[in-house]
């Protein structure tokens, strides 16, 4: 399995782009490809997608992005083919506020998206959202992904950590973030 791939953009496609990582060229699908410039490096979020006659990469921009897609494809119904298009067409927050919200208009003016897989789509993802990182860098979405990792290895459950991850400082290392953490976690 991929985290990410890291090099420089040597081809555009309709739905895809090709990064050159010590000469192996992986063809990445991506919501926008036109986001990216040839010959320019870029570190890609990747989702491998493996099934009996399939092996496909998705790439995408932010981590964020990236935890976004696996929510929706999570939906039942709702493959990576058409999770795609939803990342394309709209923006993170909007989709999530659709979602919280009950939109189904909104979500049904997506490629694909009837009035069935629209209601599924907030059956199944409604309130489920919160630890999408919209709207900060990367860096800080991976160090509190990391440190939740850590804490439910501790054995914490997931809704114990949500008041307590917002309280931690970031600018700590990941040892004194897991401190900060557990000090807040035993009070």
């Amino acid at each position: 399995m991929y985290d990410y791939i890291k090099g420089i953009v040597t081809n555009i496609k309709n739905n895809a782009i090709v990064v050159d990582n010590n000469g192996i060229g992986y063809l990445l699908y991506v919501s926008n490809p036109y986001s990216f410039e040839i010959g320019s490096e870029y570190k890609v979020y990747v989702y491998q997608q493996i099934q009996e006659d399939v092996n496909l990469l998705y790439g995408f921009k932010t981590l964020a992005e990236k935890e976004f897609f696996l929510k929706l494809i999570s939906v039942k119904g709702l493959g990576c083919k058409m999770a795609l298009p939803i990342l394309a067409v709209g923006s993170i927050e909007g989709i999530m506020d659709a979602i919280e919200r009950e939109n189904i208009l909104y979500l049904k003016k997506f490629p694909k998206i009837g009035d069935k897989l629209a209601k599924q789509i907030v059956l199944d993802l409604k309130g489920k959202l919160e630890f999408i990182g919209v709207g900060i860098t990367d860096d800080v979405v991976e160090t509190e992904n990391e440190l939740r990792e850590v804490l439910i290895g501790l054995g914490y459950k997931e809704k114990e950590l949500k008041p307590v991850l917002a309280k931690v400082d970031t600018s700590l290392p990941i040892e004194g973030q897991v401190k900060d953490a557990l000090k807040l976690l035993l009070r």
